[in-house]
């Protein structure tokens, strides 16, 4: 099963919408309570990250009996240093943001920590692609 999501630029409002959609779809399916938390989770950081950093993107996700591959792309400004930006509490999120409660700095530690593989794809000036997969040890 394939899902496609947009993402909406600077609306915190609808920020989520995409990874509470896949939840309630990996539950309707029967999926194992554990991997519909990471997934959703892990989905739901990047989404927040494409908000914050990229003004948006999109979401492709293809779920299989054996694992849930989630694809985000957007076409911010990419990220300058990776292994900075994997470090808990750094954070490159304006105060505005950080005001409203985002931006702690924990978006792509979190991913990493519930995702079993994590790809990251980035170039600065044109955008970032984060490939993630969540195994799920169902049989279909």
């Amino acid at each position: 099963m394939k899902l496609h999501f947009e993402v909406p630029g600077d609306d915190f409002t609808r920020a989520g919408e995409a990874s509470g959609e896949l939840k309630r779809k990996l539950k309707r399916l029967g999926f194992d309570p554990d991997v519909v938390r990471r997934a959703a989770i892990a989905m739901y950081e990047g989404e927040i990250n494409m908000v914050i950093h990229a003004g948006g993107g999109v979401v492709d996700v293809e779920i299989l009996p054996d694992k849930i591959t989630i694809i985000l792309t957007d076409y911010g400004p990419g990220i300058e240093d990776v292994d900075k930006a994997m470090q808990e509490g750094f954070s490159t999120a304006p105060d505005n943001i950080r005001m409203l409660g985002f931006g702690a700095g924990m978006g792509l530690p979190n991913i990493k920590k519930y995702t079993d593989t994590l790809n990251i794809k980035t170039e600065v000036g044109k955008g970032t692609v984060l490939t993630m997969t969540v195994l799920t040890n169902k049989q279909a």
